[in-house]
């Protein structure tokens, strides 16, 4: 049988920014529901080494990291459903979700914690290699490639960006866009060809991701793109950096968003343009993307969440007083 989920704050998401929430809510007596959706614990279940989340000294594994934050939440009182939201209502004083379950989900609040997924290629090898010298995130695994040779994929600022970030650890980077010139901005074009650790080959298409015997990244296969000749190229780790798609296809037209699909919110907060929701992590944030981010804001979403709780209730509480 269906049913129906009440609670005074539901969060769609549950990877850093959803779970932060869930723990600030949860602390704060507001007994969040956290509707996992389709990845649950978001990107870094399938990240393996992180050595940049403060309060580790050692390297630990992104699935872990995100069993004990969702164990936390729960210890405090967060309720999980495993569940995927197929539809919002964001018209009424409540807030309603609708799950693929058929179970209904409303909320006083909601924080949308839905993430952003990186765009990639689609050519053999590329998910097989992923974390085995494959990756979408410079800042997240550039650390490991010190003193290698490394590839960027792109042609836009991202892709320009990651390049002249992995320069801090590689000691050769090689941009590797499928046209003769770039997207990037100007100023970003004119430091990364003046870097002196930074080759570019023009006009290559990546063909496939090939390993070496010991399972990881050897190779990349290429095609150019112009006289269709095939070659290799020799790396110890390969980024692609063509973009991020943010997970908001729920909220279009119903919430205000970039040209990009991220969601829109005040400057310096989580909240949109419709009071009571809020938005944390990489769903409305496309320049840091950073569990240590997402995590941020999810705690800043659940504070203004209970604030906005706390105002509504004493809205109410004078109106009455006064009639």
């Amino acid at each position: 049988m269906a049913t129906t989920h009440k609670t005074r704050m539901l969060i769609i998401g549950s990877g850093p920014a959803g779970l932060s929430a869930a723990i600030y809510g949860a602390r704060a007596g507001m007994e969040p529901i956290v509707v996992q959706g389709l990845q649950p614990g978001g990107q870094l279940t399938i990240t393996t080494d992180v050595e940049n989340y403060p309060g580790f000294r050692e390297v630990i594994q992104g699935p872990w990291l995100m069993q004990e934050m969702q164990a936390q939440a729960e210890h405090v009182g967060t309720r999980m459903m495993w569940d995927t939201i197929t539809s919002v209502d964001l018209t009424g004083d409540v807030f309603v979700a609708q799950g693929d379950s058929g179970d209904t989900y409303e909320g006083d609040t909601l924080v949308i914690a839905t993430g952003a997924q990186a765009k990639w290629l689609g050519v053999p090898g590329e998910q097989e290699l992923s974390g085995k010298g494959v990756s979408a995130c410079a800042t997240c695994d550039g650390f490991f490639y010190r003193g290698k040779k490394v590839v960027v994929i792109g042609g836009g600022n991202t892709a320009v960006e990651e390049a002249l970030y992995l320069t801090n650890h590689a000691t050769e980077v090689v941009l590797i866009h499928r046209r003769d010139s770039l997207r990037a901005e100007k100023i970003l074009q004119d430091r990364l060809f003046a870097h002196p650790k930074i080759t570019t080959l023009w006009n290559k298409r990546i063909d496939r991701f090939l390993a070496g015997a010991d399972g990881q990244l050897r190779a990349l296969a290429l095609i150019d793109t112009e006289t269709g000749e095939q070659g290799e190229i020799l790396t110890d780790g390969a980024f692609v950096a063509i973009g991020h798609a943010p997970a908001t296809e729920l909220f279009k037209g119903k919430l205000a968003m970039d040209e990009t699909g991220y969601l829109i919110v005040e400057p310096g907060t989580p909240k949109t343009d419709i009071p009571g929701v809020f938005a944390a992590g990489d769903v409305s944030d496309h320049v840091y993307r950073q569990a240590i981010t997402a995590a941020g804001t999810g705690c800043m979403a659940a504070l203004d969440a209970e604030r906005y709780l706390a105002a509504k209730h004493f809205a109410g509480v004078t109106e009455t007083v006064q009639y």
